[in-house]
């Protein structure tokens, strides 16, 4: 357990209380509103397998089936109340997507040191904070990047050697040179075009409606990007670097990590569809505390805010509980 994951922590934690029942092989379809007493009291699911129907019920429901999943469940949960979507009453549910920025990477060597070589755990990466716009807009572009370094010899199999048997191997046990890698994690910012919607006319094998996501780039992550290259370039001319290489993936937003956005928190319930404590304004035994809450991206990774949002949620929704807030 000393690497944290649900398996190891949490549900070990969850399963001592005697009340945790896990229900595999179920696809979450929506959570039920109950129009008579006008909250929600449930949520649907589809068997994965026999694709049979079941309605679970609750005073108090999480939902944090990851950012886009998320939107897709709630843009999925209508009624009579909320015909766009739980909670949607201001048409902001889906919108403000937002994702980190990976399309830049630089590559390059480092000559000598070639007798010496790591030994047992292999270091993990560098991670260098984001240090652009941090106490004041200084840049022609918003917000920053921060970015992750890591250094080690060739891979196996770099020589250059024909045929099979002791040569061979011998030949291809030994590393190459030190190559020198770093890729950018840049914040991109959360646009209302950048949205994700529910399809009219397609739907998956358990009838959920397809979720259709309409994000892209602009200028201001192409301007990161940029900035990202030449910084990173001149670091490591500095550092003794050769053969630096920069390239750029073009690769569509979501083919990484950490989407977020689409049931974003805020004070007003015109903008936004959680409060502070991540708890739905139109549904308040509804809270979403994944990656679909955030409002901004930031530079860094967001696992462990996602965990702190989440057990400041709870500690909230108990309390509510016992107060006879929430029933």
């Amino acid at each position: 357990g000393g690497y944290f994951s649900s398996n190891s922590s949490t549900l070990p934690w969850a399963a001592k209380t005697g009340n945790l029942t896990l229900r595999p092989d179920s696809v979450v379809h929506s959570v039920i509103w109950d129009e008579e007493k006008g909250k929600a009291v449930g949520v649907k699911v589809i068997d994965r397998i026999t694709k049979e129907e079941k309605d679970y019920f609750a005073k108090i429901i999480f939902l944090n089936a990851s950012a886009l999943n998320t939107n897709l469940i709630l843009l999925n949960s209508t009624s009579r109340r909320f015909p766009e979507g739980l909670g949607n009453e201001n048409g902001v549910l889906g919108k403000y997507i937002a994702f980190h920025n990976y399309r830049g990477t630089i590559s390059a060597k480092y000559e000598g040191f070639e007798d010496q070589y790591y030994f047992g755990r292999r270091p993990t990466a560098v991670m260098m904070p984001n240090f652009r716009n941090v106490k004041k807009q200084e840049m022609d572009f918003l917000r920053g990047y921060m970015t992750f370094y890591s250094a080690g010899r060739s891979g196996f199999g770099h020589a250059d050697v024909g045929g099979f048997g002791t040569e061979f191997k011998k030949a291809n046990t030994q590393p190459g040179p030190w190559n020198v890698f770093m890729m950018m994690q840049g914040e991109t910012i959360p646009k209302e075009s950048n949205q994700v919607s529910l399809s009219k006319d397609q739907k998956d094998e358990w009838g959920i409606p397809l979720l259709q996501v309409s994000v892209d780039y602009d200028e201001n992550d192409e301007k990161i990007l940029q900035d990202f290259h030449q910084q990173g370039e001149e670091m490591l001319e500095k550092a003794g670097c050769v053969n630096i290489r920069k390239s750029d993936s073009k690769q569509a937003p979501g083919l990484d990590i950490h989407e977020m956005g689409g049931v974003r928190m805020g004070r007003d319930p015109q903008t936004s569809l959680l409060n502070g404590f991540n708890q739905m304004h139109h549904a308040p035994n509804v809270f979403v505390t994944d990656g679909a809450c955030m409002t901004s991206t930031g530079t860094q990774n967001p696992s462990i805010t996602y965990m702190a949002l989440t057990a400041r949620a709870v500690d909230y929704a108990v309390k509510e509980l016992k107060k006879g807030n929430l029933s």
